[in-house]
């Protein structure tokens, strides 16, 4: 596989996906706030933010973990996405972990980041390619939640904390059309 991404990317692209796997690989016996601090600095030094028009040429993309490590860009909702699908890998449980989709207030815009809950009802940690520390939601007064998911369910927003399930992620039409690309590349 790495020669293949190699003769189609180039020899730097090689590089940051061996530096990922072995992210992954040494990774998966470490604590839990070490393995969120290593991926979280993964991601955010080695992958460049840009929107989806310039990347894409679409309005809004998500991309899978390859296709991002492959660009060496993406948005936020791509920062977020590679950070859920790599903390899996490295063995954290689905059900600590959340994409949660905010308003980023200063910006004025949407934004997407991830989310970890220690325990149910903990105040969440924030994995954010805006704000390069993870700090606990309760501290990111410059985000207002407004809804969250992961492999598992779709919450609405409780203010700084884990929200009502109100159904599965699937109801997401580009989380869905995610989960089948990844599927089809596998």
């Amino acid at each position: 596989m790495l020669n293949q991404i190699e003769q189609n990317h180039g020899s730097l692209v090689r590089q940051r996906f061996t530096h990922w796997q072995d992210l992954i690989q040494n990774g998966k016996t470490a604590a839990e706030a070490d393995k969120l601090r290593l991926v979280n600095d993964f991601f955010n030094q080695n992958i460049r933010f840009t929107n989806d028009i310039a990347q894409w040429g679409k309005e809004d993309y998500w991309a899978t973990p390859m296709e991002l490590l492959a660009q060496g860009a993406g948005d936020c909702e791509d920062f977020s996405i590679a950070k859920y699908f790599t903390l899996l890998e490295m063995g954290v449980d689905d059900s600590k972990l959340r994409i949660t989709y905010v308003k980023a207030l200063e910006l004025n815009q949407a934004h997407m980041v991830l989310t970890y809950f220690v325990s149910p009802q903990a105040v969440p940690l924030v994995l954010d390619n805006l704000k390069l520390d993870i700090s606990p939601a309760t501290d990111r007064n410059d985000l207002e939640p407004v809804y969250s998911f992961n492999g598992s369910g779709l919450w609405l927003a409780k203010i700084k904390g884990a929200g009502q399930q109100v159904g599965k992620a699937a109801k997401l039409n580009p989380w869905a059309d995610l989960k089948r690309r990844m599927l089809q590349k596998d």
